[in-house]
């Protein structure tokens, strides 16, 4: 039995979420720990998404809080398996990601691996985008290549979306390469509304959305962005969707009820997830949903509606919970990194070619 362990904190910045992870002879989620992200942390890695004083410094003590949460988290999940440091091969850590600018040729997430080794005294695998980047990749998604090695049963056209702050589709088929690229925004922006209008950190449900009615003019509005026309491969952040970019719009517009705006918010991410999705594999039989949006009972019925003949379910349905897919594949894309396995695609990120992801910080 090998384990590994997997360290992931989305865009949507809600909380840290560690898997441990056995990857051979099969990939199986062993067990699992949630650390909620303290209010002050969560608004320093908002704050330093954009430019602003002092950000070398403070991005530097952000990451010690990020990591000492982390190490935290990590003891926790050892000890409820009553497991030692050296009982594990690896962690793969994400960290944080507060720039993701591949057009301009980088990409960064903050997390300092060296402090997590010493914390943990395990060897730590991170930085997993800055190679593809350099190849000339999008650097994301990663994903789709651990989408594959866990859901291709040769079952015929399967997509799986991850809906987290934002979305995005990887594309399996029978005897073909891997396809995948980021949508849109996923929760993002439904997030950013409901927080400015009611304090609250989510949309539960969709219940506020479901409430609203979508408006179209706003609709075509929010749709107009290059980025929806823009063919993969492609990736997005909160660089290009952002509560601004939302402000911005609505200042082009009569006032609308706050409802209706987290509604049509819905109907973007809805719309975009669909027809990227029909565009680039249009006979999918089924649509795999994990990340957060997989709790989103009016998103999931909205896509389902959508795409009538296409089966919409959760993960889960599969045996994975779609809460912790992408910590899965963390811990999975440290193992490629140590085994020397190339784990991007280029299919999905448009790099020159196949690349080995990662640096190595040895316990």
């Amino acid at each position: 039995m090998t384990l590994y362990i997997g360290v992931m904190s989305g865009t949507s910045l809600d909380g840290l979420d560690i898997a441990l992870v056995e990857l051979s002879p099969a990939i199986k989620l062993i067990a699992t720990h949630y650390i909620p992200m303290p209010v002050s942390l969560r608004t320093e890695l908002l704050g330093l998404c954009a430019s602003g004083p002092d950000e070398i410094a403070r991005s530097a003590i952000a990451q010690q809080h990020w990591v000492k949460l982390a190490a935290k988290g990590i003891h926790s999940l050892l000890d409820q398996k009553n497991l030692k440091p050296e009982d594990i091969r690896a962690i793969g850590s994400h960290g944080q990601t507060i720039r993701h600018e591949p057009a301009r040729g980088f990409t960064v997430q903050i997390g300092n691996p060296a402090l997590l080794t010493e914390l943990t005294g395990i060897t730590v695998v991170s930085d997993f985008r800055s190679r593809d980047v350099a190849a000339g990749g999008q650097g994301a998604p990663l994903v789709p290549a651990f989408h594959e090695a866990l859901f291709d049963e040769r079952a015929g056209h399967r997509a799986v979306l991850n809906v987290g702050g934002f979305s995005n589709l990887s594309l399996i088929e029978p005897g073909q390469p891997v396809a995948g690229f980021d949508c849109g925004p996923g929760n993002v922006l439904l997030d950013a509304w409901i927080h400015q209008q009611r304090g609250e950190n989510f949309d539960r449900d969709g219940q506020w959305a479901a409430s609203g009615n979508v408006e179209p003019d706003l609709l075509n509005q929010l749709l107009s962005d290059p980025f929806f026309v823009t063919k993969g491969p492609k990736s997005t952040g909160r660089e290009v969707f952002n509560l601004p970019w939302l402000t911005q719009h609505l200042s082009k517009l009569p006032t609308y009820a706050a409802e209706d705006v987290q509604a049509t918010l819905l109907e973007l991410t809805a719309l975009t997830i669909v027809e990227s999705l029909q565009h680039a594999q249009p006979n999918t039989q089924e649509l795999l949903v994990c990340g957060g949006g997989a709790h989103n009972a009016t998103l999931m019925e909205r896509l389902a509606g959508l795409l009538p003949n296409t089966k919409v379910s959760s993960t889960a349905t599969h045996g994975v919970d779609p809460d912790w897919v992408e910590a899965m594949a963390f811990a999975w894309l440290a193992h490629c990194c140590l085994e020397g396995i190339a784990a991007n695609r280029p299919s999905v990120t448009g790099a020159r070619g196949q690349r080995v992801l990662g640096a190595i910080y040895p316990a």
